[in-house]
């Protein structure tokens, strides 16, 4: 091989690394990366990116064009443009330019505004990381760098507690605390890492100073879990892996110090490449919106082509005569001509159908929906100070439509809280406790705790009530000395002695700290630990083991192996581990003691208890030097590095020795149950996506009442082929609606059913059931179940967990809700919206959810329903005035009607509107069913509300040119000009859209309509045509009369249209508030009759109620609502019938998964 001049010699014996150019790499092609210590001139040939970050979007020159590009690329945005330019020629526009530009403005600057706010806030943060100071050692000395300066190949010093400016390579840490913790994105279980041991002997900064190593290692990639590179030093390469590294945005725990190489910088870091953009969420409502704004445009354009061939028609035939004193224009040669550009004069004044200022009022509403759900103390938790969170402004409205929930089990359900509960030794179950006559005592019959007094070590925290355990391990039980003994070793937990004998472990995970934690109760205390060594004290003695290797967990190989030497120099493996992956393992001969363990962990799986397998495999020093060496050659492999390292671990893991399992609790967090019952009556489906067994989950659905005893089956599918899943998945297709329930497992079977010819028959089982729950499953197949259901279902879902395995299920969903939980932020910086207990999302839904729906429904029909009253207006004064685009309101009218007459009722309907306060919604849940089947904004809505709007502006227009025809003033002139009729239609609109829009007169309403109306009449606006002899208009009577008999013509038949339909046809908020309101009466009534007094006894002749009680339904144990009973009584067939019709007509129409011509889900 050719040896470049920058490499030293001695390198090329020890096997250097290849391709040697330093060509600068681009994005996506970067091979490998190399980083030389101490040497930036080397290291600045391959021009790699420098460690400053910039978030930021503008800056001061650029935020104006950009920002603006940007709006423009919104189709509204860019209509309004050209319609301000049509408006600057003259023979087209018959507005002044002001009316378009003074909204388009309005709405660029607000837009600008909050974009330059955000971006604001984005440098603050960009300038605060890059400022951070770091050591750099530069010319052998320590000197303080800003993080932005930092370079590839930089050897930096970190302090305890200091965040980590870049990702790096550890080369030495303080030699009292070898290993260190990082502390990853807030998480609360910390990652150990551990400098490389031929680094760990550096020494002092002179000697690091003239540290020459090079690293060659894998590109950039947002990996967080992986990484693979080689250290080249004195004639030697040295593996690298995950666990020699720190991530830039870690901090250092557990250690005084520690220098490590920076290997990648800026956003080559794995934090920077994890940032990248989340796929933008748009609700359904917006894509309706949207499809219906090109509908109402299309509109625009046949009204346009319509008052065109009118104008070219009647300049042709009346025009033409009139030519003295109408002369056309210059440019007018022709009538067709005159009509051409009458068509876009007419697109001008009637632009009003597609308002700007829509857009705009949408956002606001979102936001205050946003900061309702924000400042909401119901959804705070004061445990954790949490408050909820809306981390999204644009998918409020969804939270009132959703379907289905996806759910993770632990941390989510459950308070990832672990407890030690039971275990089970050489085939010896502990951890029950049983009464004289041998019945299992439950916990409230349970005597005092095993007492652990005799450990000076232990944790008072700790609580076990079998002492039969503690006895056996007092006696000397070699089995159970040996099953404490792996516990106390197979773990990468770090001890922390802050005073004498207080010990505090540091765990990856909640499991390993509960079995470390047990270990150290029993009197096998993990005390403290080396790169080299672990020191345990084993009843009370110091024992040192050598730790020869460590076999790290990860989500395939579903188990950890330590390899030890004790003090006599024998060295055994010892593992923990899934009971799916540990018992293929075994040796042959625990074939009886396997039987006994898998019936104990079944049993511990059915109490919903988290099991482990733990065995034990004694090695020879021979064939540990053999496979020692093998896994040396596999750390240095340049390809397939991980497959590699696999298939040697699974060599020693196997033929081990069973010794137990042990079963850990996970309790449920307060109030799912509660939660869950509320959703499913609300019509929620609820999948449950875990990785536990199936035993586990389907125990947590029974106590989280997912699975009921009622249930007439709860089916199991758990073949472990294609065919085996497919005959499963057939025969469970044919269920009855009855036996509406399942869960699902098996993750070979999640493999199969998740393929492509197999997925539908999947799904038609899984929808056919009320509750499903998916066993086994990785974090991958919780995003394709996800994505199955989007696909073929069309419904809105919601995904929620609270770890780093949910992300790509909370992202894959429509809205996705992060717990901030023991597992960290990962989840809630993924997120749509966060709070701290699953509790709390009845109420994001059932509330927040549920009234965002209703209020962005209500804004849009009243909004849509305003504009086309207020313009088709102009429709009609076409036919009277020549098709000559003449408008009917003065321009100044034009520009405020949206933006202040009429604009503030609307947006006060759109934040605050309630149907029913939030006990009732709570109470009620089939209350949410509307949002569910897109009842209150859809295309009949919408026309509908066109209808209505058309319907207002044809009496708005005729029936004052039918008074103003014969009326005169008070001294007797002609009251039928112009500008008279213009103020008094325009009176009558404002009058008549902001009454006739409300369902409800709350003090809130009252304030902005009487308001709205104020500013009008305060305003002396209505009266400023240029030759303005209309100023005393509604000083006159007969327009008083036309404008009363207008607003009430127009109003009356919404108002007798809303009784009839809550007399005849109410739904049921309209049934909920009628309950509310006979509740209140009857309470009045109970307050009056307790004034009057008691005047005499008198006894009924029947002891008991004369209608049917509750008796059977209290016996059956059912969860039984008060509230729903009461609303049973007020509730009639007619007002649920028609839904439940509705939802059977959605159901068969589009529940098939493949479209309208595949066969329809059985449900």
């Amino acid at each position: 091989m050719t040896v470049p001049k920058e490499m030293p010699e001695k390198w090329a014996r020890a096997g250097a690394p290849p391709s040697w150019s330093s060509k600068k790499p681009s994005w996506g092609t970067e091979e490998e990366r190399r980083a030389r210590a101490n040497d930036r001139e080397y290291n600045e040939k391959f021009q790699y990116a420098s460690n400053c970050i910039k978030t930021s979007k503008y800056n001061i020159l650029t935020f104006l064009p950009v920002n603006l590009f940007e709006q423009f690329q919104e189709v509204a945005n860019t209509y309004f443009l050209f319609l301000l330019i049509l408006q600057l020629i003259p023979q087209v526009s018959s507005l002044s330019w002001f009316t378009t530009i003074v909204p388009l403005v309005l709405v660029l600057a607000i837009t600008a505004v909050k974009d330059a706010t955000d971006d604001y806030f984005r440098h603050k943060s960009d300038n605060q990381v890059n400022n951070r100071q770091s050591q750099v050692l530069i010319n052998g000395s320590l000197q303080q760098e800003q993080w932005m300066n930092v370079c590839v190949g930089d050897i930096i010093k970190l302090e305890n507690n200091q965040f980590v400016a870049v990702r790096e390579v550890a080369l030495q840490g303080n030699k009292s605390l070898p290993l260190f913790l990082a502390d990853r994105n807030e998480e609360t279980n910390m990652k150990v890492r551990q400098a490389i041991p031929v680094t760990s002997e550096l020494g002092d900064i002179s000697r690091l100073a003239k540290f020459d190593g090079e690293v060659v290692c894998e590109p950039p990639n947002n990996k967080l879990d992986r990484f693979s590179g080689t250290l080249y030093w004195k004639e030697s390469k040295f593996p690298l892996s995950n666990q020699n590294t720190l991530l830039r945005g870690c901090v250092l725990r557990n250690t005084e110090w520690c220098f490590g190489l920076v290997v990648f910088a800026g956003p080559d870091t794995k934090l920077m490449q994890n940032s990248g953009r989340t796929k933008f969420k748009r609700t359904s409502i917006d894509r309706l919106m949207n499809t219906l704004v090109l509908w109402i445009f299309g509109f625009l354009v046949c009204m346009g082509v319509i008052l065109a061939i009118g104008n070219a028609i009647w300049e042709h035939e009346v025009g033409t005569r009139f030519q003295a004193y109408l002369p056309w224009d210059e440019a007018v040669d022709s009538a067709f001509f005159s009509g051409f550009l009458s068509f876009w004069s007419y697109i001008i004044i009637l632009n009003t159908v597609v308002p700007i200022s829509l857009y705009v009022s949408v956002e606001v509403i979102r936001l205050g929906h946003s900061y309702f759900i924000n400042w909401d103390k119901k959804m705070f938790c004061v445990k954790r100070r949490t408050p909820a969170e809306a981390r999204t402004t644009t998918l409020n409205e969804e939270l009132g439509q959703v379907e289905y929930v996806f759910s993770d089990k632990t941390g989510t359900l459950t308070q990832n809280i672990m407890v030690f509960n039971k275990c089970s030794i050489s085939g010896r179950s502990y951890g029950d406790v049983f009464d004289v006559l041998g019945h299992k005592a439950e916990l409230g019959e349970r005597p005092e705790p095993v007492d652990f007094s005799f450990n000076p070590l232990a944790d008072k925290k700790f609580l076990f009530w079998d002492p039969t355990l503690l006895e056996a391990v007092k006696m000397g039980d070699p089995h159970t000395h040996e099953f404490f003994r792996l516990l106390s070793l197979c773990h990468t937990v770090m001890s922390e002695e802050k005073n004498e004998g207080e010990l505090y472990y540091k765990a990856q995970s909640p499991d390993e700290g509960a079995l470390v934690t047990a270990a150290r109760n029993f009197g096998f205390v993990f005390r403290s630990r080396t790169p080299k060594t672990i020191t345990v004290y084993e009843m009370g003695i110091a024992v040192t083991y050598q730790l020869l290797a460590i076999l790290d967990f990860n989500n395939i190989r579903k188990r950890m192996s330590v390899i030890v030497r004790n003090p006599e120099g024998r060295i055994r493996l010892y593992c923990k581990g899934a009971d799916t992956i540990l018992l293929d393992r075994l040796h042959p001969s625990t074939q009886e003691l396997l039987s006994t363990t898998t019936d104990h962990l079944n049993e511990y799986a059915g109490e919903g208890l988290r099991t482990l397998v733990l065995a034990y495999k004694d090695l020879d020093e021979e064939y540990y030097g053999e496979w020692a060496q093998r896994r040396l050659q596999a750390s240095l492999a340049q390809d397939s590095r991980e497959d590699r390292l696999a298939s040697v671990y699974e060599e020693v893991e196997s033929d081990m020795v069973l010794l137990g399992a042990t079963a850990i609790e996970d309790k449920l967090q307060q109030g799912v149950p509660e939660t869950i019952a509320l959703l499913t009556l609300a019509n929620i489906k609820i999948w449950v996506l875990t990785g536990d067994k199936q035993e586990t989950a389907v125990n947590i659905g029974y106590s989280c009442k997912m699975l009921t005893d009622d249930m007439t089956e709860v089916f199991v599918v758990t073949g472990h082929t294609v065919l085996e899943v497919r005959e499963e998945l057939r025969a469970h297709g044919c269920i009855s609606p009855s036996q509406e329930n399942g869960a699902l497992s098996g993750s070979v079977f999640q493999a199969h059913a998740l393929e492509a010819d197999m997925e539908l028959e999947f799904l038609e089982t899984a929808c056919a059931c009320k509750a499903v729950i998916c066993c086994r499953v990785t974090p991958l197949q919780k995003a394709q179940v996800v994505e199955l259901v989007k696909k073929h279902k069309k419904a809105v879902t919601l995904a929620i967990g609270d770890g780093a395995n949910d992300v790509s299920m909370i992202k894959t969903a429509h809205i996705g809700v992060g717990i901030s939980g023991q597992e960290g932020i990962q989840a809630v910086l993924a997120s749509d919206y966060s709070f701290s207990q699953f509790k709390f999302l009845q109420r994001l839904l059932l509330v927040h959810g549920r009234w965002s729906y209703l209020r962005m429904c209500k804004f849009l029909c009243y909004f849509f329903y305003k504009n086309f009253a207020f313009t088709m207006v102009h429709f009609w004064f076409g036919f009277f005035c020549g098709f000559s685009a003449q408008t009917v309101y003065d321009q100044y009218f034009i520009t405020l009607y949206n933006i202040v007459y009429t604009s503030l009722p609307v947006l006060a309907m759109g934040v605050f509107d309630q149907d029913v306060p939030e006990q009732r919604s709570m109470e009620y849940p089939k209350l949410y069913e509307p949002g569910q089947l897109n009842l209150l904004f859809n295309k009949r809505e919408f026309f509908i509300c066109i209808a209505q709007g058309i319907y207002t502006s044809v009496l708005m227009f005729f029936i004052p040119y039918g008074v103003f025809a014969e009326a005169t003033r008070d001294d007797g002139t002609q009251l039928a000009d112009y500008q008279s009729f213009a103020v008094t239609v325009a009176t009558s609109l404002v009058i008549v859209v902001n009454w006739a829009g409300h369902g409800s007169w709350t003090a809130i309403n009252h304030f902005f309509i009487w308001g709205s109306l104020a500013v009008y009449f305060a305003s002396p606006l209505p009266c400023t045509f240029r030759l303005c002899n209309a100023q005393n208009t509604l000083a006159q009577p007969t327009v008083w009369l036309t404008i009363t008999l207008t607003t009430v013509v127009c109003i009356m038949p919404v108002v007798a249209f809303r009784f009839l339909k809550l007399s005849l046809k109410p739904d049921l908020s309209d049934t909920v508030r009628y309950s509310q309101l006979v509740r209140k009466k009857q309470k009045a009534q109970h307050r009056c009759l307790r004034r009057v007094g008691r005047t005499g006894s008198r006894r009924s002749g029947y002891a008991f109620s004369h209608q049917e009680g509750f008796g059977e339904l209290i016996m059956s144990g059912k969860n039984m609502r008060l509230s729903s009973l009461a609303l049973a009584g007020f509730a009639t067939r007619s007002s649920s019938s028609w839904i439940e019709s509705l939802r059977r007509k959605k159901s068969d129409s589009a529940s098939s998964p493949g479209g309208g011509a595949d066969k329809p889900l059985r449900g």
